[in-house]
């Protein structure tokens, strides 16, 4: 049966012999999906912003986004199951709705995960020049960012099981710099009371309403929980995908929120001035706690091991961009489709690879001539990708109501319409939200994330009439039910 499933799915695969080996397993797949997620990230870049926007209960944000995307990550989970392909979301999404959809849903989701890329590049790039002592000039931080993507294409490039290992680094760097450190802070520095995470301590809105500030500050949570697809976008790498990547993916948002609020409790928590750095006195809070509880050395230390696990991110990211590409391409949906559809003998989409990392540095570049507009493309990134997911969960709605029982190897059974719906409820809140306009006089400061996103989707749009990419390939598209029915068959056979 199984090798009667798998040659459904590379019907997605025109080239022949160009096939990927099954060499991930699950504890690397969860790895990957958890240093994508990457709760030091995003604890690190946005602690100082949310804690300004709404005070300590800004924390509240991790449980809340947790608990949404993992709704959403049992959707994915049983479509994942069913179709365990290279590519993830452009594949899901042709597969439940149609080859039309499925193209805009993935030009939405490539450029979010480009400009992600870049986003996290700029921020580690700060890290490194902490450790070596260097300014963080706009020079110097496009050059680090820049050195950091080739290093990582370098090792994305040297094979899979080089990524999983890297990945599984990472992992356990995330866990000493996230978890391992905020239960130290909490234990031997901890000069708040607990019941802080419910005190405002005086911040409100411009409106006056506290409400409005809270909303505000959800950026946090919503920047760092996406990245569990991950696990499903090197589909025909992992051992078992139809059973391992669905845990993974779960895992993954879990052990995310666990960690997130464990170190954020630290922080808030050990620091004696919390009143300033929630009034915005104390600009850059982290490396002052840092420095008051662990000293210099051990303040350098903790660098160390965050650049380290921000590094694994970043190659994960990359991973994820090269098999989206590569799976675009192999449907001859984008220029140079045959070059980029190439495997290595190390068995890396080794062409695609480098597209991933070339468009990253563009941008790098971009942000170099234009240093302020980081936090705004971080939030464009962010909103492009809920809205990919959407697609795929609305996607998926469409299906179940046409009467698609998913047949993969893992389902929620009964409660996955219910599932759905919340699924579906809850992203489109994130995308509202993720929409409003930001704070700033002119009117690329207000309204940069909904212009950047209409650029990308009315580029694709146009590109998609005039070129007509989705004809291009053969594929499988819109047969959710048929395949399910077909899967049920081989099962019963």
């Amino acid at each position: 049966m199984e090798q009667t499933i798998d040659k459904e799915h590379h019907q997605h695969q025109p080239v022949k012999g160009e096939q990927f080996n099954r060499s991930i397993g699950l504890m690397s797949n969860f790895a990957l999906g958890f240093t994508y997620l990457s709760p030091l990230t995003a604890v690190y870049s946005l602690f100082a912003l949310a804690v300004t926007l709404a005070g300590p209960p800004a924390i509240w944000w991790i449980l809340i986004v947790a608990c949404g995307q993992l709704l959403v990550a049992l959707v994915f989970g049983e479509v994942a199951s069913q179709y365990p392909i290279t590519g993830g979301l452009y594949p899901w999404a042709r597969r439940l709705w149609g080859k039309k959809y499925a193209w805009i849903a993935a030009w939405i989701y490539l450029w979010a995960l480009v400009v992600t890329i870049t986003s996290i590049a700029e921020y580690t790039s700060t890290f490194v020049a902490s450790l070596f002592h260097y300014a963080t000039s706009a020079g110097n931080m496009m050059t680090t960012s820049v050195v950091l993507l080739l290093i990582m294409m370098g090792v994305n490039m040297s094979g899979t099981k080089n990524l999983a290992r890297v990945a599984k680094i990472g992992f356990w760097c995330e866990i000493v710099s996230v978890i391992a450190l905020g239960i130290y802070l909490l234990i031997f520095h901890r000069s708040q009371p607990f019941s802080v995470v419910f005190d405002s301590m005086g911040v409100l809105a411009k409106d006056g309403n506290y409400t409005t500030a809270f909303m505000s500050a959800s950026l946090m949570g919503l920047f760092m929980f996406f990245g569990f697809e991950a696990c499903g976008n090197v589909a025909e790498e992992v051992k078992n995908p139809g059973k391992k990547i669905p845990v993974a993916m779960i895992l993954s948002i879990v052990f995310g929120a666990i960690s997130a609020v464990i170190s954020i409790m630290g922080y808030l928590l050990s620091s004696p001035d919390l009143m300033n750095i929630v009034n915005g006195k104390i600009a850059d809070p982290i490396p002052m706690i840092l420095n008051q509880a662990l000293g210099e050395t051990g303040a350098t230390v903790f660098i160390v091991v965050a650049v380290i696990a921000m590094l694994s991110c970043i190659l994960s990211l990359q991973a994820a961009l090269s098999r989206l590409i590569f799976s675009f391409s192999r449907d001859n949906m984008l220029p140079g489709s045959d070059w980029m559809s190439k495997i290595s003998k190390n068995s890396v989409p080794d062409n695609a690879m480098m597209v991933s990392c070339l468009l990253p540095v563009i941008i790098c570049v971009w942000v170099y001539f234009q240093p302020d507009s980081l936090a705004r493309i971080t939030a464009f990134a962010v909103i492009g990708i809920y809205i990919s997911f959407q697609m795929v969960v609305l996607a998926a709605l469409r299906q179940r109501l046409k009467g698609w029982k998913p047949a993969g190897e893992w389902t929620v059974g009964s409660w996955g319409f219910i599932v759905n719906i919340l699924a579906l409820a809850y992203g489109l809140c994130g995308i509202w939200l993720l929409a409003q306009p930001a704070e700033g006089a002119s009117f690329a400061d207000r309204w940069t994330v909904l212009v950047g996103l209409a650029i990308v989707i009315g580029s694709g749009l146009l590109y998609m009439l005039i070129t007509k990419p989705f004809g291009r390939s053969n594929a499988p598209e819109n047969d959710a039910i048929e395949y399910a029915q077909k899967l049920a068959a081989q099962q019963n056979s």
